[in-house]
């Protein structure tokens, strides 16, 4: 009886230790800088945690706060008329003076992400600490530390809370009246503090700017003249709504209010606080006037009276109803998915330690879950706001001039955003990309017509902010067109819908709101292409994203005809837009139309090295290991080039891949991870993903032998470096891309396993066609399947050469043994 009870309390520990492992992260010690901190979200706020003892500093942001107003797409009038002379120098061969030519075809930069504000909890503690614990529990959503002064223990708790649009913040002490605090609200920006009637306010704007260089009270250009600092000052004084749309730009509110049970609430004319106290809870709103990516923020929108609304919501609910609430919500996405890869021998260490460990590589099948399920995470915290998708650092920036103006990088970047957000069970999670896309397809028809000629469809270009930006950026010509000139996005966005009707099956979003989406990309592509010398279809002018070519004559360029990533994308947005048009049974002519083109693309190139070619001829890269693989697009993100179908293209492919090498940056290692799994190299994957958890030093940290470049910072953040998300969510994509991988018609099991991952099981993977998948395995070899479909269909599952065709109804659920 006794040993049969040990065997219980044994197993019982071991996988509390298990599932800890897999979901928290944790810490001996507080935060010193952003890449050790911990975030919390709720789609639209954002909460930078840092967990200090005597001071704990907690970033805010808000995903509609960003510099600028409404774009004006008609900025550069005349720059499609510049298209002549460029493909007159294409004719010529004169590269050089191509190159000169495209910086005609640029605008204006994008707009900046913002911080918010910053609160800082000061705490009046005398004493050593001891027992310092800091942790993030993603299952549910809540970040907690605890420590302890001369024997009395302090905890905080904090949450950001969808339903209630409210970050909380629980203090409580174990012994009476030991909790003394007060707290301080500041802002990089413009802005005022007030204390009135108990409530500590932080009231601002946003600037008017393009440009990523400006600092506090620099004057900034505006359509109506230059920003008077004075003027302004006074003018956030000002009670009124209406004297509120004096000056232009983004309005911003934060407010904090403090239920207490026993101590006294205190403040001055710029802190809130406690005293005596043994529980207290801080409440936070936030709000902008961004009221729509076509509309005047400071016209058209409000902030402090949405944020009054929520906080005084929020309040009359106690913190065990808020908590409960949010920890559902948040559930209902995180549990859909969950992921076991056999047993493990890692100690349970504080996730920094874990990661060091790792990196000498020791084995910690549950670090690599843990990243997995932080990727989810992230996209559940950061991607809840209708037309407002997560940027470059998802929803968690303190900074006023942020790497890339932290916007939107449509070369890649925000696509691989949302990688995960089909296959890992989290579609609704996509509607924020999917709802902001519409949106470009308004400014994109202005863009199509004035920057590249075209009077039908739209298009899109390499960056974009929360006002749709679509024109080509450069700052009217002051730019290198590697990056900035670059009209591909709207043809790689349209991709995503696709993605979710395959994945949902959703035919009412797709004749409603898809499918006129995905003919408006392909409009562009078809009234964008030219014939080449042989009469085969190209785009001209063409850049790789930001790569060059290297010339016989030593010229160095990036601007060409015919490059192989647009017309990868090109071949994608077609395919799919016939594949959709078909379903809906509509457009018969636009469809013939696409096929012949479709057809008379410029045929993909096997250069010398055995490499698929990057660029029209085959000419040497500048940087043959460059961190873009553009042109791979065809085998992942896309899917017509693949092992079966393909296989001199794949093989091709692959041969790229081993010249690029795997070292690079964290954002281009996740792409490469998905690049190896579609080439059914589990291996090759799997050691570039252990390569993604490499441990990089925080930024600002100084050490004899610093740990730089590509990896994940202590808080599992993607170093690309710096910060981004984009490799969060890239790796956590990849993961799931080895174990499942699908077409329309085909589920294949386990494709890219790893040797290190023989055994396992998961639950909640999706796949196209609607379908959702359940297996175990063991020995590299699935024992028990069970597949589920939300809309009933057909499906074929493989596994090696083994198959079975599965029908399902709607709903309904089979078990299938291999």
């Amino acid at each position: 009886m006794k040993k049969t009870f040990l065997v219980l309390l044994l197993t019982f520990y071991y996988t509390t230790i298990s599932a800890q492992s897999k979901n928290v992260l944790w810490y001996k010690q507080p935060a010193e800088f952003f890449e050790e901190s911990l975030v919390l979200g709720n789609g639209k706020m954002g909460a930078t945690v840092f967990g200090g003892v005597n001071l704990d500093k907690i970033y805010l942001n808000d995903i509609t706060l960003w510099s600028g107003e409404p774009v004006y797409p008609y900025m550069n009038s005349n720059a499609s008329n510049n298209l002549p002379a460029i493909r007159d120098a294409f004719n010529k061969e004169d590269y050089k003076l191509a190159e000169e030519l495209n910086k005609k075809i640029q605008g204006k930069n994008s707009e900046s992400y913002a911080p918010l504000g910053t609160l800082e909890i000061k705490n009046h503690h005398t004493g050593e600490v001891s027992n310092y614990y800091r942790e993030l529990d993603l299952s549910n959503a809540t970040s907690k530390i605890t420590y302890e002064i001369n024997g009395v223990k302090f905890t905080r708790e904090y949450f950001v809370s969808a339903l209630d649009q409210i970050m909380i913040i629980k203090l409580t002490s174990n012994k009476k009246g030991a909790l003394n605090f007060d707290i301080e609200s500041s802002s990089l920006l413009e802005s005022k503090v007030e204390i009135k009637k108990n409530v500590l306010s932080l009231i601002g704007r946003a600037p008017m700017h393009e440009n990523p260089g400006y600092f506090k009270y620099t004057q900034e250009y505006l359509p109506a003249g230059y920003f008077d600092r004075e003027k302004a000052l006074a003018h956030l004084k000002k009670e009124t709504l209406k004297e509120q749309k004096i000056i232009k730009g983004t309005r911003f509110t934060s407010l904090l209010k403090i239920k207490n049970t026993d101590g006294t609430i205190v403040n001055t004319d710029t802190t809130l606080g406690v005293k005596n106290a043994t529980e207290a809870i801080i409440y936070v709103a936030v709000a902008t006037s961004f009221t729509g990516f076509d509309k005047s923020p400071s016209i058209d929108g409000v902030a402090e009276p949405i944020a009054k609304k929520e906080l005084n919501n929020a309040f009359t609910k106690s913190y065990d109803k808020l908590k409960a609430a949010h920890i559902a919500d948040h559930q209902k996405f995180y549990n859909r998915v969950t992921l076991d890869l056999g047993k493990t021998t890692a100690p349970d260490l504080p996730t920094d330690e874990r990661l060091l460990r790792y990196v000498d590589g020791k084995e910690d099948k549950n670090l690599e879950i843990l990243y997995f399920n932080y990727g989810r995470y992230l996209l559940i915290s950061s991607s809840r706001t209708i037309g407002v998708p997560a940027n470059l650092q998802g929803l968690w920036n303190p900074y006023l001039n942020p790497p890339w103006s932290s916007n939107y990088t449509m070369n890649i970047n925000l696509e691989e955003n949302y990688w995960l957000a089909e296959n890992t069970n989290l579609s609704e999670m996509h509607q924020s990309l999917l709802s902001f896309i519409k949106n470009l397809s308004v400014t994109g028809k202005v863009t199509a017509e004035t920057f590249y000629g075209v009077k039908s469809g739209w298009a899109a270009a390499h960056n974009s902010d929360i006002w749709a930006m679509t024109n080509p950026v450069g700052q009217f010509g002051k730019e290198d067109p590697m990056w900035a000139c670059w009209p591909m996005a709207g043809a790689w966005l349209s991709t995503h819908i696709w993605e979710h009707y395959i994945f949902t099956k959703d035919q009412d979003y797709l004749k409603n709101e898809g499918y006129p989406l995905m003919k408006g990309a392909a409009e562009f592509c078809m009234g964008w292409l030219v014939e080449d010398k042989k009469g085969n279809l190209i785009t001209a002018p063409s850049t790789s994203p930001e790569n060059q070519y290297k010339l016989a004559d030593g010229f160095v360029g990036a601007t060409m005809y015919g490059g192989t990533a647009d017309l990868a994308m090109i071949r994608e947005c077609f395919d799919k837009t016939i594949k959709a048009a078909k379903i809906l049974n509509i457009d018969a002519e636009f469809v013939k139309k696409m096929e012949a083109d479709l057809a008379n693309l410029h045929p993909y190139q096997i250069g010398k090295k055995g490499n698929l070619q990057e660029w029209y001829f085959d000419w040497d890269d500048n940087d043959p290991k460059h961190r873009h693989q553009s042109h791979l697009f065809g085998l992942f993100p896309g899917d017509h080039i693949t092992p079966l179908k393909t296989p001199d293209l794949a093989e091709a492919s692959k041969k790229t891949l081993e010249i690029k090498g795997d070292e690079t940056t964290g954002w281009s290692k996740g792409w490469r991870i998905n690049l190896w799994a579609r080439l059914w190299d589990g291996n090759r994957a799997y050691k570039m993903f252990r390569e993604l958890l490499r441990y990089v030093d925080p930024d600002g940290k100084k050490t004899e032998t610093p740990r730089r470049g590509g990896g994940t910072y202590p808080n599992l953040f993607d170093a690309h470096p710096p910060f981004q998300i984009d490799g969060n969510f890239g790796g956590a994509a990849a993961v799931a891309e080895m174990l499942v991988q699908s077409d329309e018609n085909e589920i294949r099991l386990l494709p890219a396993l790893p040797d290190a991952w023989s055994e396992g099981s998961v639950k909640g993977i999706c796949a196209r066609g609607g379908f959702e998948i359940e297996m175990n395995w063991n020995n590299k070899k699935p024992e028990k399947v069970i597949v589920s479909s939300k809309n009933g269909g057909k499906t074929t599952l493989i596994y090696g050469d083994k198959k079975q065709e599965v029908v399902l109804k709607k709903g309904e659920k089979k078990e299938i043994n291999f």
